[in-house]
Parts: structure tokens; C-alpha cells; sequence
């Protein structure tokens, strides 16, 4: 009899300290989980900029690592760069999709300033800005909302 009242003392402990650290360890992990997961789009999302600045350099008589509009273009010259503001739209749109909403966290929000920054350095040549009303339509609403207020923004901080 004393086994038994051993037994079900036993079994009451790890139902009392047992299943609340195995919830704690399953919410633990699934955070960890999601932070990596997080980490990872972030890390594939800076790859892809990275690509973008190696095609950038590919083509480096659009000199589009220039602040400044590139003016004289030939019409060959035009449509890459187009091409290429294109891709560079894909990405944004892209890492606004998966990085992006209202309200998030400060790790998050650390990210997305990044992204921010990039859209407003690209946003600060007036081709590109020039570019977006052809580069938008049929892309996602919100991001197009987005980077047409940062153009606007970058825009009127270049005129005063």
C-alpha cells in the first residue's frame, strides 16, 4: 500500500511541476522556432538586395550606384534600367509582404528600417521616382501606398 500512495504522489508531482515546464519548453521552442524562421527570410531577403547591387555593378554604364537621375540614355539603356527598377520593386514589394506590418515588435522594426532606408536612398533619385507610376500597377496596394509616400517624402526633402 505505501508503493501505491508513493506511486500517486509521484504522478501528482509531475502533473504539477512536469506539464507546466513541458508547456513553458513547447512555447520556448516554437518562439526560438519562429525567431530562426524570421532570421532566415530576413538573411534571404538581404541576399537578394545583394544580388541586386552585383547586377547593379554588371551594369554599370546605367550608373546606378549614382545618387543622381543617369541622364543620355540610349534607348537600349532605358529599358534595362527600367528592367532593373523593376527587380528592384519585386524586392521591395517582396520584403514588404514578409517584413513589414503595423505595430510590430522592435526586432522586427529594427529590420524593416533597413528596408526603409534602402527604398529612401532609391527613392531619392528622381528617374526612379519617375519610374514608379509604370513600375506599380499590379503590385500589391498597401506597398504601393508605401513607396509612393516615401517617394513623396523624399521628393519634397529634395526640393527644400
Amino acid at each position: 500500500m505505501p508503493s501505491m500512495q508513493i506511486l500517486e504522489m509521484l504522478s501528482m508531482l509531475v502533473t504539477i511541476f512536469g506539464l507546466p515546464l513541458a508547456i513553458f519548453i513547447f512555447v520556448y521552442e516554437q518562439r526560438k522556432e519562429r525567431i530562426n524562421e524570421e532570421e532566415e527570410i530576413y538573411q534571404m531577403l538581404s541576399d537578394g538586395y545583394t544580388n541586386f547591387l552585383t547586377l547593379s555593378l554588371d551594369h554599370s554604364d546605367l550608373q546606378l550606384q549614382s545618387q543622381q537621375a543617369t541622364s543620355d540614355l540610349s534607348p537600349e539603356q532605358r529599358d534595362r534600367l527600367l528592367a532593373m527598377f523593376a527587380i528592384l520593386i519585386s524586392l521591395f514589394e517582396r520584403a514588404y509582404l514578409v517584413a513589414y506590418e503595423p505595430g510590430m515588435p522592435e526586432r522586427r522594426r529594427r529590420r524593416w528600417a533597413s528596408w526603409e532606408d534602402f527604398m529612401r536612398e532609391w527613392c531619392r533619385r528622381e528617374d526612379f521616382r519617375a519610374a514608379l507610376p509604370q513600375l506599380l500597377p499590379g503590385e500589391d496596394p498597401e506597398f504601393a501606398a508605401y513607396i509612393r509616400r516615401i517617394a513623396e517624402e523624399e521628393a519634397a526633402g529634395r526640393s527644400s
